[in-house]
């Protein structure tokens, strides 16, 4: 597994690029929000958490499209999806963890067929190894849409 990135940080929450990608950078990408502290799901955030997720969350599929196009990845669709189900497969205690998902998604995918629901496979099965990760490049370009984001009036926190 590679090492997550940063991408970014909120109070809350942290936009990070996952460690194994479940679709590799040229199909359009896989990045994660989770929460800074211990949640099983959202129904735990407190109202403010809640607001600023979800702010974050559409700021990041919009920084996710913007800067993965300035490296040449065009973005038709953004999916977004919460999981923790593989939290299960291990010993008990059971911990899932809060993670929503944001796959990107091109017309001319090679591994997920566009226009079809996500498939995935068991990681034991191989499928997701050799899945290209974001470059450094992509993770800086998502970061400088974030801050450009942050600053105009429809993320501005004061409007939430």
């Amino acid at each position: 597994m590679a090492e997550r990135k940063i991408i970014y940080e909120t109070e809350n929450f942290i936009l990070y690029t996952h460690g194994s990608p479940h679709i590799p950078r040229e199909d359009g990408g896989h990045i994660c929000i989770t929460a800074k502290v211990p949640v099983n799901d959202r129904t735990e955030f407190s109202p403010a958490m809640a607001k600023e997720f979800v702010r974050l969350s559409m700021m990041a599929g919009e920084a996710f499209v913007k800067g993965m196009a300035l490296g040449g990845v065009n973005i038709a669709r953004i999916n977004y999806q919460e999981n923790g189900n593989w939290a299960f497969r291990k010993q008990k205690p059971y911990k899932p963890f809060f993670h929503l998902h944001l796959y990107g998604r091109t017309e001319d995918s090679k591994t997920q067929e566009w226009g079809e629901a996500l498939n995935f496979p068991d990681p034991d099965t191989g499928f997701y190894d050799g899945m290209t990760p974001l470059t450094d490049d992509d993770i800086a370009n998502i970061a400088k849409c974030m801050d450009i984001l942050s600053k105009t009036d429809r993320y501005d926190p004061k409007n939430w």
